[in-house]
């Protein structure tokens, strides 16, 4: 992968390539932005530019062995760590090489991949994703060894805020103790996730959104899409590339929060328990992360609901079919009541990723919506 690949970040491009031309090649960095955002491609197209045996002045070549090797991303001195969980093909304390098949395959189809889109295509099914104990361990062993090709040894970690105490002490230790000719990589999109011991050690590299005019030039040159309809996903995907290509797709995942929190929110206004217990057992059935991303999906809905109600369409970004059921809704959410229905969905977001019986928190959250929706 390389930085010619990724869309837009320019700035951060050129103070990458500065950084091995002046030989300041930091031993942790950490990459953060919003999902979409290219984080993670970035840290790649990075990590193939210091291995590369015939860099140019903005890349790296492209045809040097090392750089044929990381296009297919099995060099030997690149490791990479992300969560997973167990499997129908992988049934006791899985780790990141159990996976790496899936991994290359899924990175090199689309590196602006969504943490919901890796679970997806690994199928762990209802399990949340998490970097354990035993991954400490690969962790320790891989970076212990000599490089084998490249002067440097690289590991990418990423979402490292899914690590678990263990694994995140151990890598605590490797950034305060770094072995020799040792980069470390971490990409995160929730940086306030991460110890605050390790952020302090590290080198942070804020990612932000994909400005307008470069998203716009590769929806147009490479997905050939007309303008209209360019100008329209700009406006809906807000800077995030994997978001518009869910647009593109018309995410059946995207469709299905959208129906389900209409039926929850009608549900909630009525109050009536069979409604309520309804929704509770059908939510319930979806497992652990998709029940997080529907939540995550209903924050950001009654967060443009009520921007709608000081009636400035330009700060609104939700498709045609959320604006028409919006259109309708958005009173409900104003200023009395807004505060307590955020408040709500985070605590249950809260409960569910403690892992709390998710029947009685979606009833719960239906019962005490009730009456905020009234208010």
């Amino acid at each position: 992968m390389q930085f010619k690949d990724i869309i837009g970040q320019k700035n951060i491009k050129e103070n990458l390539l500065q950084t091995v031309k002046d030989n300041r090649i930091a031993h942790a960095l950490l990459f953060y932005g919003p999902e979409g955002s290219g984080a993670l491609p970035l840290a790649v197209a990075y990590a193939q530019y210091i291995s590369c045996l015939n860099r140019t002045g903005n890349d790296s070549c492209g045809t040097c062995t090392s750089c044929h090797k990381y296009n297919k991303l099995i060099h030997p001195d690149l490791h990479f760590v992300y969560p997973v969980s167990t499997s129908k093909r992988v049934v006791k304390d899985p780790v990141s090489d159990d996976y790496i098949n899936e991994w290359r395959n899924c990175l090199l189809q689309n590196p602006y991949m969504s943490e919901a889109q890796w679970y997806e295509f690994i199928e762990i099914e209802n399990k949340q994703g998490l970097i354990g104990r035993e991954e400490s361990r690969q962790i320790l062993k891989k970076l212990n060894l000599k490089s084998f090709e490249s002067d440097y040894k690289i590991m990418i970690i990423w979402l490292p805020e899914k690590m678990n105490p263990s694994c995140a002490n151990t890598l605590l230790k490797l950034i305060e103790e770094p072995p020799d000719n040792t980069v470390l990589l971490l990409v995160a999109d929730f940086i306030h996730e991460i110890l605050p011991t390790i952020l302090s050690r590290v080198q942070i590299i804020k990612v932000p959104r994909i400005h307008d005019d470069d998203l716009r030039k590769v929806l147009t040159e490479k997905h050939q899409l007309p303008q209209a309809r360019v100008e329209n996903l700009l406006h809906l995907s807000n800077g995030s590339y994997q978001r518009a290509l869910e647009l593109i797709n018309s995410s059946g995942e995207m469709k299905y929060f959208f129906h389900t929190f209409g039926e929850f929110m009608r549900a909630a206004y009525k109050g009536t328990p069979l409604p309520l217990l309804k929704m509770a057992d059908e939510l319930s059935e979806i497992g652990r992360e998709q029940q997080k991303r529907f939540f995550d999906y209903a924050l950001g809905l009654i967060r443009q609901n009520f921007v709608m109600n000081f009636k400035q369409p330009e700060i609104t970004y939700i498709s045609d079919e959320e604006l028409n059921f919006s259109q309708r809704f958005h009173p409900f959410i104003n200023q009395r009541n807004v505060k307590k229905i955020y408040n709500l969905f985070n605590v249950a977001y809260r409960d569910i990723e403690a892992n709390g019986y998710d029947k009685i928190i979606f009833l719960d959250l239906g019962i005490k919506l009730s009456s905020c929706l009234k208010n």
